[in-house]
C-alpha cells in the first residue's frame, strides 16, 4: 500500500525508462542520474518512452517497494517539468487527467519540494 504523507517528496524522472529494470536498475538511475539516495523515503516515478507504462519506487520502512501500471489504451500525461512534483500531479498522472484543463484557484508553495 502506498502511504504518502505531506512530507513525502515525489521525484519524476523525465528520461525514457526501460521498464525491464527492477529494484537494482531503478536504484542505479536514482543514484547515478538523479544523484539521490533511493532509501531516503522519497517516491520516484519512472515512465517509459511510449508513456504507456509507469513505475513507482519507494522505501517502505523495511524495504523497497515497486508499483507498476500499464495502460491498455492511451498514454500517461507527464508534467512538463522534471524533478520534484506534488501529490496532486502524481494523482493526475496516474488517473489520466489532463492538467492543462484544470484551473487553480490558489497557487501556493509546494512544501514537500522545498529542501
Amino acid at each position: 500500500m502506498i502511504s504518502l504523507t505531506a512530507a513525502t517528496r515525489i521525484y519524476l524522472y523525465r528520461g525514457a525508462c526501460d521498464m525491464r529494470k527492477s529494484f537494482d536498475g531503478l536504484c542505479g538511475i536514482i543514484r547515478s542520474e538523479l544523484e539521490m539516495d533511493p532509501l531516503s523515503g522519497s517516491l520516484f516515478v519512472f515512465v517509459n518512452g511510449t508513456r504507456r507504462m509507469v513505475k513507482l519506487l519507494y522505501w517502505d520502512q523495511d524495504g523497497l517497494a515497486l508499483w507498476y501500471k500499464r495502460l491498455e489504451e492511451g498514454k500517461f500525461i507527464v508534467p512538463d517539468r522534471s524533478g520534484c512534483i506534488d501529490r496532486r500531479d502524481l494523482t493526475l498522472l496516474l488517473e489520466g487527467i489532463v492538467p492543462k484543463r484544470i484551473e487553480k484557484r490558489y497557487v501556493g508553495a509546494n512544501p514537500s519540494c522545498e529542501k
